[in-house]
């Protein structure tokens, strides 16, 4: 995929040649993206099972309001593993851990662990496309 080039892509790229907004960027981005992968399977184990929000909420003993937030509210959402954990229990799942595939765990592992990248371009252009590919499924 290509883009356009535009002055936040080149700040950007350059920002990435520094150690802490390189892990910075890295952890976030993972972060955000776990955390919409969760949500966004947790959401549709709910709506396969046809509970309301509400219904979910009671299952696990919380105010409709907390579901409705946590499903409803991408980029906003912040939950603990325990309540991922807990209506994962209400929907019959469980939590698990797996691992990143081999190219991105290289890349995550090492910009992580050295403060570095070889390519801080393809970096950026990856997590971005991870982005809209969340974004558009």
């Amino acid at each position: 995929m290509t883009s356009p080039r535009s002055q936040f892509w080149d700040d950007l790229v350059d920002d990435l040649r520094d150690p802490e907004l390189l892990r910075a960027y890295v952890v976030e981005s993972v972060r955000i993206e776990t955390i919409d992968r969760l949500i966004n399977s947790l959401d549709e184990a709910r709506q396969a099972d046809d509970l309301t929000k509400a219904e979910l909420a009671r299952s696990i003993s919380e105010t409709p309001s907390v579901v409705r937030r946590l499903l409803s509210s991408p980029g906003q959402r912040n939950p603990t593993i325990g309540t991922l954990a807990e209506v994962a229990a209400a929907l019959g799942m469980r939590i698990t851990l797996e691992p990143l595939p081999s190219e991105e765990h290289a890349t995550v592992t090492t910009a992580l662990r050295t403060g570095t990248t070889d390519d801080p371009e393809k970096l950026a252009r990856s997590i971005l496309d991870k982005r809209k590919y969340a974004e558009s499924a």
